[in-house]
């Protein structure tokens, strides 16, 4: 019964008051701040359903297939939990899901408390595109290119400590 109940309640749409969706020239779809935001502010949580990681491997892999028929879908929007959970934020009522990677990000993502929370990172602007850096890994990195188009973009969408690694491999892929 208890089950019943759970699945019938209503999902509220993530909100905040700083922010607002709007296009974006990163990437179709973006988030921006209403009004400025201080540094260290907790803007906005990246909700979703909690899934399995067995379940999380596999829902990845969908979106990457239409990713490669359509650029402008977005690829992945699953997000690490824990040892045993991910969030899977490609839901309706998750805003923080358009909140664009750059490899010169004003905002970070922290878990506190089993919750994700986008925290900015420096003050930004009223206007200003929230961005933070999505950490991918270096395994299959060409598969994500970036289109972030900071005066630091690395080509694709990486974790800071991979960046050394991508420009060495470009760099003997010159010699």
């Amino acid at each position: 019964m208890a089950q019943k109940k759970k699945n019938k309640m209503k999902v509220s749409k993530s909100k905040s008051p700083y922010i607002i969706v709007r296009g974006s020239d990163i990437h179709n779809k973006g988030v921006f701040s209403k009004k400025n935001i201080p540094g260290g502010t907790r803007i906005i949580e990246y909700i979703g359903e909690k899934i399995t990681k067995k379940e999380s491997e596999r829902r990845a892999d969908l979106p990457l297939q239409k990713n490669k028929q359509n650029p402008e879908y977005g690829a992945v929007y699953i997000f690490e939990l824990n040892k045993r959970y991910d969030i899977d934020g490609y839901v309706t009522y998750n805003t923080a899901r358009y909140i664009n990677h750059s490899c010169s990000p004003n905002c970070e993502t922290q878990n506190i408390r089993g919750h994700i929370w986008i925290i900015a990172i420096k003050d930004i602007p009223r206007g200003g595109e929230l961005t933070y850096n999505y950490g991918y890994d270096m395994e299959n990195y060409e598969d994500h290119p970036c289109r972030c188009q900071s005066d630091n973009c690395m080509g694709y969408i990486l974790a800071e400590e991979h960046w050394k690694k991508l420009k060495n491999r470009k760099l003997s892929l010159k010699s």
